[in-house]
């Protein structure tokens, strides 16, 4: 990127900073970054995290087995209202000092003398002032810290955990702790010196890059050694919301001992955080190099980097099989004893396949397994006019050989058949940017696709995949044709194409991951339906074996609809503990009941515009304190609330009011064109009537109206005074309103 585009990049993100969309969002606990991001099994590490909104912060909570945390320190900044009170304090005792040594050596009287206890506060104002300047941040949402202890056990598992913070207003978001099996080196504080600290290999090594930094690494290592400097960086910090592109984007560099660059990497494959292979030429000292790709620099720009003789796993072929088949997997990669495994494939769904070289297991890659029946690509697969045949449903395993590579396979199909031809590659870490066309034996065009976006992907920000939905048009012969969009190829090149008519289903996404709910409240949860093969039917919700006082209102994801919003009730005492809760989503399709449990999810921004749904393990719900003594309203109407096109429809609430009391009411988000017309106190409670625009809201839209404020002012007394007169109405808040389902229907 030249400094004039990446100028223009950064004057767009400070404008959109400016704009304020972060303000805009509630204060809730959150955190950015950790550092260092996890530690060795078997060790006690400290490591701080970062982040906004921690006041009181008093437990952490790690996913997994292995693991006990404690909160042993809280720093929060001062704010300039602060800091200039410590200065002026800090002016009148050093102004007083020194009237005091004055009048010392003069004999003279002055209006105090100079005590230990003034010269012990002038210190204490000084270590203050220090700390601040030092632990000032790079931007507000990481101003405050936190740190915490780790004691992790040696039978933890290695791999990436989730951690969340617990504080008297709610759990914090999730953020990635990893625990490795290496020996660990962290960054010294003295960087800014300039040396290059000396670490042993293997290792891990965890640092931040704060602005303007390059940071170096000086090692020793073998003639002959297999080297490989894997970076874990946006892998622990997925998302920025308030940076472009989104994340860290490192880079890693190789030197000898004379400074020539030996090897350079700033990805793998299409994964931003690179990875570095090099066989080591001759013994000697070598530098390791990190940095931002773009020289950029703030405390969320975290990493850790093995680096050593670590097994590796670049790529694997197959990428899935049949579920009850077993499958020898071809393994491709650096210091592993083995070419293959045979995974487990009882049940399907991803499964994340890894290999051990002694007692250090690899990077983790994943392997899926599938229901249909699977064939492998068969070369020559690419005759003008011809290609593999297949019979379909099926699912072939294949490759881009080489660059300029293309795969064709030939079908038998009817006329007003469906057809879907799907490639999942890029999803099961392929490098393929899949392009995908279906044609009939003459080569007449009839679908084709290069991108399709898959929202389960949550971590995926290219989605390369490719799929295309024909119906034919006459019984006969049909091929499916694949090519590398880029015309690259090579053994990693590795893809999965489904053909097969549709198999509707779907997944679901629930979202935020950590609920913080009053007691005996309401909390709005989102929900995503993630359709497939035009599956666009109702989709009913319910809570999974839920702890007694939970309950879900407007549980249901409509038809032909993607995303609801909904209300979960919480008990009406608190809990000292977050619960464990699990979403479930039922449809009928094809005639059979499909049960799918939702994935815990959350809604990370990317570069202040993007959004993506990032699964974590757990949906964990904190039920609070001091709860709101009015119970929560109920709906006395029958729901879904109809509203015809155009007109109005009209529900009641059970709420304590007066009569002569003005009910004031506002919509969260409701849909376009969707809007209260109006709100009284009626006998036994109040009435809410909703209109509908015909001309934004046609017949058939569905969904809940959730009631973000509900309340009642209450005029005052009569009074013959003046100044009494000019009293304003009271305003009360009334008791939360759970989701509303409603339709719009023909007038």
């Amino acid at each position: 990127m030249t400094p004039r585009r990446w100028a223009f990049f950064v004057a767009w993100g400070v404008a959109l900073s400016a704009a304020g969309p972060l303000g805009a969002q509630e204060r809730n606990p959150r955190i950015g970054c950790i550092f260092p991001a996890g530690g060795r099994q078997g060790t006690e590490v400290d490591v701080t995290v970062a982040g906004q909104y921690l006041d009181g912060v008093n437990g952490v909570r790690v996913s997994g087995t292995g693991v006990r945390a404690y909160v042993v320190d809280y720093f929060k900044p001062l704010s300039q209202g602060q800091l200039a009170l410590l200065r002026a304090r800090q002016r009148e005792l050093l102004q007083r000092k020194m009237e005091a040594a004055k009048a010392a050596g003069s004999r003279a009287t002055t209006r105090a003398a100079w005590t230990a206890a003034d010269e012990r506060m002038l210190a204490e104002i000084a270590r203050q002032l220090a700390a601040a300047q030092q632990r000032r941040p790079t931007v507000p949402a990481l101003s405050e810290q936190v740190t915490v202890h780790l004691v992790i056990a040696r039978n933890a598992e290695p791999g990436l955990r989730e951690l969340r913070l617990i504080t008297p207003s709610g759990m914090t978001n999730t953020l990635w702790l990893a625990i490795g099996q290496l020996p660990e080196v962290i960054e010294p504080p003295d960087r800014q010196s300039g040396q290059q600290p000396v670490i042993p290999i293997p290792a891990t090594v965890n640092g931040q890059i704060l602005p303007g930094e390059v940071d170096r690494y000086r090692f020793k290592a073998l003639k002959g050694q297999r080297l490989v400097v894997a970076v874990s960086a946006r892998a622990l910090v997925p998302y920025i919301a308030d940076a472009v592109p989104g994340w860290f984007q490192a880079t890693v560099a190789l030197y000898d001992a004379a400074g020539r660059e030996l090897s350079y990497a700033d990805d793998f494959l299409f994964h931003p955080d690179p990875v570095l292979y090099y066989r080591i030429p001759a013994d000697g000292e070598y530098v390791l190099e990190v940095r931002d790709a773009l020289y950029r620099g703030r405390d969320d720009f975290v990493y850790r980097i093995s680096i050593g003789e670590v097994p590796f796993i670049t790529s694997i072929f197959p990428l899935g099989c049949r579920v009850g088949t077993q499958t020898t997997v071809e393994l491709r990669g650096w210091n592993f004893p083995r070419a293959s495994i045979i995974p487990d494939a009882e049940t399907p769904g991803v499964k994340m396949l890894s290999v051990r070289n002694e007692d250090v297991v690899s990077n983790r890659v994943p392997f899926r397994v599938d229901t249909l029946p699977e064939c492998m690509e068969q070369e020559p697969d690419n005759q003008p006019g011809r290609g593999q045949p297949v019979q379909v449903p099926i699912t072939v395993n294949g490759r881009i050989n080489y660059p300029g590579d293309v795969d064709v396979y030939r079908f038998e199909g009817r006329a007003g058949q469906r057809i879907i031809a799907e490639v999942v590659a890029r999803r099961l870490n392929s490098p393929l940017d899949s392009l995908l066309r279906i044609t009939d034996a003459s080569g007449r065009q009839l679908g084709v696709n290069d991108d399709f976006e898959d929202k389960a992907a949550g971590l995926v920000t290219h989605h390369a995949d490719s799929l295309v939905d024909v119906t034919l048009p006459a019984d006969g012969t049909y091929l499916v044709h694949l090519a590398d969009a880029q015309r690259k190829g090579g053994p990693e090149y590795a893809y999965r194409l489904r053909i097969a008519p549709p198999q509707p289903d779907f997944e679901l996404r629930v979202v935020p991951a950590s609920i913080n709910v009053r007691a005996g409240s309401l909390a709005v949860v989102n929900v995503f339906a993630l359709r497939r093969d035009g599956f666009a039917g109702d989709i009913a919700l319910n809570l999974a074996n839920a702890p007694e006082g939970f309950a879900l209102s407007g549980a249901w994801v409509p038809a032909g609809q993607d995303q609801v919003r909904l209300t979960l009730l919480a008990p009406p005492s608190p809990q000292k503990e977050p619960i464990s809760l699990c979403f479930e989503g039922r449809a009928t399709i094809d005639g059979r009941e499909v049960v799918r449990r939702a994935v815990p999810a959350d809604d990370m921004m990317q570069a202040f515009a993007y959004h993506h749904l990032v699964p974590v393990s757990d949906l964990k719900v904190a039920v609070l304190g001091r709860g709101s003594s009015r119970a929560v309203a109920k709906v006395l109407s029958d729901t879904p609330l109809r509203i015809p096109a155009g007109g109005t429809g009209t529900v009641k609430l059970a709420i304590n009011v007066s009569p002569s009391d003005r009910i004031v009411c506002q919509l969260s988000d409701p849909p376009e064109g969707i809007s209260v017309e109006g709100a009284a106190a009626v006998s036994g409670g109040v009435e809410i009537t909703i209109r509908s625009d015909a001309a934004k809201a046609k017949p058939g839209l569905k969904g809940n109206l959730i009631v973000g404020s509900l309340t009642a002012e209450t005029p005052p007394p009569p009074t013959t005074n003046p100044a009494a007169a000019q009293q304003q109405p009271r305003r009360t808040s009334l008791s939360a309103v759970p989701a509303i389902p409603f339709e719009v229907v023909a007038p």
